[in-house]
């Protein structure tokens, strides 16, 4: 993406302080957006407000009225508010039997929550505004069903719902898409990426044969606040390496019948 494309754009990105969040807050700086940079945690979200010349804002996106103080505070400092991304999110996986109601409401409370929160309180202000671009944090997961991260995977696919209700409901001064991103390396991935062999099975299982990167996802949600995208509202990109095309029963099967024509 080059520079300039979100230049005068004002954003607000939620869970900016690490992994896919952080890299978007530092490409969308590069392509001349102003951030505020949003995350529970106050050491990431000053740290990364430095990096990329923005406001740091510290908030819970499930708190309503914490959401509605830094869309406010946003549009205070920069004059208004055209961009939003809804990156923040929690996971865990473990059987669905073991899951509690507090872990339960924890994982779907930032994840799907807290993009409504976030939407709710951004998008009037972007239509009275004269408009802009959202971009919500989905998942394969919320396409594709996962083991050991039920509510995540619930809680994902209704983002997707939601992100397509909201670009009814908002169109046509503001556009809102969502990315769903296979596996990427970030902190919420450590377990698997920072693991030798468990980071070789799943380049091995991926068309592109690598693992996804932060940039990789940010790239894709700058091109969707951009004006490049303009005529892009109420989708879901997957940003995979192809991850999810491999059917489980014929894709081994016909790769050996393919290979006796090598």
């Amino acid at each position: 993406m080059s520079d300039g494309v979100l230049a005068g754009r004002r954003a607000l990105v939620t869970g900016g302080g690490s992994g896919i969040g952080r890299a978007t807050c530092r490409l969308a700086a590069a392509a001349g957006a102003r951030i505020a940079v949003l995350d529970v945690d106050a050491d990431s979200a000053h740290e990364v407000a430095g990096e990329c010349g923005g406001e740091a804002i510290v908030a819970d996106v499930r708190d309503t009225a914490a959401v509605e103080a830094a869309v406010g505070k946003t549009i205070a400092v920069f004059g208004g508010i055209d961009a939003v991304v809804a990156n923040a999110g929690v996971g865990n996986v473990m059987p669905l039997h073991r899951y509690q109601d507090d872990e339960f409401e924890r994982i779907v409370g930032v994840n799907l929550r807290g993009v409504f929160t976030v939407l709710r309180a951004a998008l009037p202000k972007m239509v009275a505004g004269g408009g802009g671009s959202a971009v919500t944090m989905a998942s394969v997961a919320g396409v594709r069903a996962t083991r050991g991260e039920s509510p995540y995977a619930a809680a994902k696919a209704g983002v997707v719902a939601l992100t397509q209700s909201a670009a009814l409901e908002y169109a046509p001064s503001v556009r809102v898409n969502c990315v769903s991103p296979g596996f990427i390396a970030t902190p919420l991935t450590r377990l698997a990426t920072e693991n030798d062999q468990m980071r070789a099975r799943i380049e091995a299982a991926t068309p592109l044969g690598r693992l996804g990167e932060p940039d990789d996802v940010a790239r894709v949600i700058v091109f969707l606040l951009s004006d490049a995208a303009g005529y892009i509202t109420g989708q879901n990109l997957i940003i995979d390496g192809g991850s999810v095309l491999p059917s489980g029963q014929a894709d081994p099967l016909l790769r050996g019948v393919l290979a006796l024509y090598s």
